[in-house]
């Protein structure tokens, strides 16, 4: 498929060495807080744009700052060419101030950390390097072996934080918690140094992402789609964040553009509005697949010139995209298995 103009919505440094949950929330959503987020640590942490700065947001409880756009590695492995080309431009995000790098154990069947491994040679005391664990409801010992496997690809000796990939099917928050599953490697990765915080990630339904939550798992950080068509269709944004914001659980926002930027092919938003619309919400970082340096600079021209949206701007724009958005057709990641991982399809699908 050839490159979609606009798309880039995947997921501060660190000079370190290695070394209750739903009683009282009922169906609270976001908006049911009456705008209270927007003095949220995430929101106070953004500094004063000066001389053309990526901002940086504090990492929920860990107090850590990472800038507020993340360089997704899915769409740069498959899509932004030939290794020194991709590597040239993670180098120019990384030097305009994009200091989150984001990747996975499974991305481009392993591509994608092995050139960011390359790509950051030299350069890895300047990043935050979050990677995430692919087993899909298998167990530690999997988990073990892909962080290895993962450290070695990332020519690092631990990761800034460690996900869980991917929580899309009923019954997977019970495999992953577990006696033997994998939160358990996170919690053992944490405990040798190989991590300094740990999480998990999901787009294809809140209703996972509450199952996971459910455990009282010490997570650091949740990777979830938040989009503005996500307001209206099987809502993240209703329903998972207001819960990470009172847990003070990081919320790291992923397809922004919905994936695959199609509403902004078919001019129901602009990037900025798409884009502008996410940084409003009380997130850490919103992780961009940048593929290209188009998208790259379009995406670091808005997240610079950002100013938030006042609650009256965003439910304007909620009321615009509301009749395009009711049946997830521009979610497809809810709505399909396009974006479903082949492995996790394979583990679960019968």
């Amino acid at each position: 498929m050839g490159r979609i103009p606009g798309r880039g919505d995947g997921t501060g440094g660190s000079g370190c060495t290695r070394r209750q949950l739903l009683k009282g929330m009922g169906g609270a959503s976001l908006l049911a807080f009456g705008g209270s987020w927007q003095s949220s640590p995430a929101r106070e942490s953004v500094p004063e744009d000066a001389g053309g700065a990526v901002p940086l947001r504090i990492l929920g409880r860990t107090g850590v700052r990472v800038s507020a756009l993340a360089f997704g590695g899915a769409h740069w492995a498959y899509n932004a060419g030939p290794k020194p080309a991709a590597i040239r431009l993670l180098h120019e995000a990384l030097e305009a101030g994009i200091t989150f790098m984001d990747t996975a154990w499974e991305y481009a069947d392993g591509r994608s950390e092995t050139m960011m491994g390359e790509a950051l040679q030299g350069r890895r005391a300047q990043v935050f390097l979050m990677s995430k664990v692919c087993t899909h409801g298998r167990g530690k010992q999997v988990a073990m072996r892909q962080l290895e496997e993962s450290l070695r690809r990332l020519k690092t000796d631990y990761l800034d934080l460690w996900q869980i990939h991917e929580v899309s099917y009923e019954g997977e928050a019970a495999r992953h918690t577990a006696p033997g599953g994998t939160v358990e490697a996170l919690l053992e990765a944490k405990r040798q140094g190989k991590t300094r915080f740990i999480g998990f990630t999901g787009h294809k339904d809140p209703a996972r992402h509450l199952d996971m939550l459910a455990h009282e798992i010490p997570f650091d950080t949740c990777q979830l789609p938040l989009n503005v068509f996500d307001a209206t269709y099987r809502s993240f944004e209703r329903e998972v964040l207001p819960v990470l914001v009172k847990r003070g659980i990081a919320p790291l926002a992923m397809k922004s553009f919905c994936g695959n930027a199609e509403p902004i092919v078919q001019g129901i938003v602009t990037p900025e509005e798409a884009l502008r619309y996410v940084l409003s919400l009380p997130v850490a970082s919103v992780v961009s697949g940048i593929d290209s340096r188009e998208v790259l600079r379009q995406n670091l021209d808005i997240v610079r010139r950002f100013t938030p949206m006042g609650e009256t701007e965003m439910q304007a724009l909620r009321a615009r995209v509301a009749p395009h958005a009711a049946d997830g057709r521009y979610e497809i990641f809810k709505t399909t298995r396009d974006y479903d991982s082949s492995i996790g399809q394979s583990l679960h699908i019968r």
